[in-house]
């Protein structure tokens, strides 16, 4: 998946063998939001992390929106662990019926 993050082009996609989602700007990674699957099937967004360098172009909520469509493509709930997560959730009511329910950690 691509799109544009301010006027940079960002590339996110699945490390599915790392458990992370990544965001890629060129040939550098930018960040990464990392989960794990539970054993009901829905999917613990735990931890986004951007590079510094990479703070405030958006990369963040490209993880987040990508995440959201993935588990939407497959028929999965998601669990926000991160709080980063958490927070664009709440800007973004319309992704609210992909939570299985509250982090509860």
């Amino acid at each position: 998946m691509s799109e544009q993050a301010g006027q940079t082009h960002v590339v996110v996609g699945d490390d599915t063998d790392r458990g992370r989602y990544e965001a890629h700007l060129g040939d550098r990674l930018a960040g990464v939001l990392s989960y794990v699957d539970d054993a009901d099937g829905s999917r613990v967004l735990q931890h986004t992390v951007v590079g510094d360098e990479f703070g405030g172009h958006g990369i963040g909520s490209s993880l987040a929106r990508f995440a959201m469509q993935d588990a939407t493509d497959a028929g999965r709930k998601i669990v926000p662990q991160c709080t980063f997560v958490q927070s664009w959730l709440g800007k973004h009511p319309e992704h609210q019926s992909l939570v299985a329910h509250a982090y509860e950690g």
